[in-house]
């Protein structure tokens, strides 16, 4: 089971490609449709992540796709289960699993992320419909007097507890403890929490016999906060980040695939293709979400009619992330893409 597990992260991480994150929950994915007049039923849903699945060439750059619950039950026009469509074309079908983000007692502003009560039944299920990696969100947040060691800690034991029952159930646990970008804080800032909560996550894991070879990490990269009047260059961050997990990542890990954290797409592939330039380890690539899709359902915007172009879209925004997690992207391949 370890021998398969490892040669599942690796296989994810693969000459350069990265995860396709289609896990939006039901409400996060009405927002994304909202934006474009798009009314969120289970059928456009359906309809738009097959979309996604079955465009033309998204294989050659993508070694993972994260489904939501209501996806991995869904089937193409064809009939086929949508996890089968995905494993046909050699992208490994992953699975969200937390129950989200919610309020952390006696801890005002930050959060604990709840799932772990039935799980491993779940885990089972999920094997069973397809999934081969799964996926458990945490989210520390930076302000004042925050994040607490509580918080990080809680959250990273949750982690731990959340790989464990994963490995168990034969599936590869993809561990993200996510520093939020949302505050105003300088890079030096998010680069001190970033430290800590990794520190604490690789501490739990260990502790809890998680096989750190048949994990990958889904962190943020060090980054200034949103609202930072001094915004780091791609250089600083680059340094900063890699810098920082040297220090905490073990190289164990078979794979870091980097979340986008609301970063426009364009910067995410900048920011991924720096990291690149310098390396470790360990490869360095990407899970994005709205930074791979956002081009992509604007060019669809809920017509049949436009599915190619979409498509096009989104394969161009795969195809820029995996030359940017080689070191080889560059901004003049940034040109209209026609379907």
């Amino acid at each position: 089971m370890a021998h398969e597990l490892n040669e599942t992260a690796r296989a994810i991480v693969a000459d350069h490609k990265g995860i396709l994150a289609a896990d939006e929950s039901t409400g996060t994915i009405k927002k994304r449709f909202d934006s474009i007049g798009v009314e969120s039923t289970e059928e456009s849903r359906r309809f738009y992540r097959q979309l996604l699945f079955t465009a033309p060439g998204m294989e050659d750059c993508i070694g993972g796709v994260i489904l939501y619950d209501e996806t991995i039950r869904q089937s193409a026009d064809d009939g086929t289960p949508l996890a089968e469509v995905l494993a046909a074309k050699g992208a490994i079908p992953g699975i969200k699993v937390d129950t989200g983000a919610h309020d952390h007692a006696l801890h005002p502003g930050e959060k604990i992320t709840e799932g772990l009560d039935g799980l491993r039944a779940r885990l089972e299920e999920y094997r069973e419909l397809g999934a081969r990696f799964a996926k458990w969100r945490a989210v520390i947040t930076i302000g004042a007097g925050i994040p607490s060691v509580a918080c990080i800690r809680a959250n990273a034991h949750a982690l731990a507890r959340y790989a464990a029952l994963c490995q168990e159930a034969g599936i590869v646990p993809i561990v993200e403890p996510e520093v939020l970008m949302d505050a105003d804080n300088t890079i030096e800032r998010c680069y001190e929490v970033t430290s800590r909560t990794l520190k604490w996550t690789f501490h739990e894991l260990h502790v809890q016999g998680v096989d750190l070879h048949g994990t990958l990490l889904k962190p943020n990269m060090v980054i200034s906060g949103k609202g930072c009047a001094a915004q780091a260059s791609g250089g600083e961050i680059a340094r900063l980040t890699v810098d920082c997990f040297l220090n905490h990542v073990p190289a164990a890990v078979p794979g870091i695939v980097f979340l986008s954290g609301g970063q426009t797409e364009v910067q995410a592939t900048e920011n991924l293709n720096e990291i690149n330039r310098i390396g470790g380890p360990w490869p360095l690539s990407f899970s994005y979400g709205r930074a791979l899709q956002q081009s992509a359902l604007q060019a669809w915007g809920g017509e049949v009619a436009n599915t190619e172009e979409a498509q096009a879209a989104f394969v161009h925004r795969a195809r820029m992330n995996a030359l940017a997690a080689g070191g080889d992207w560059n901004a003049e391949l940034e040109q209209p893409v026609a379907a």
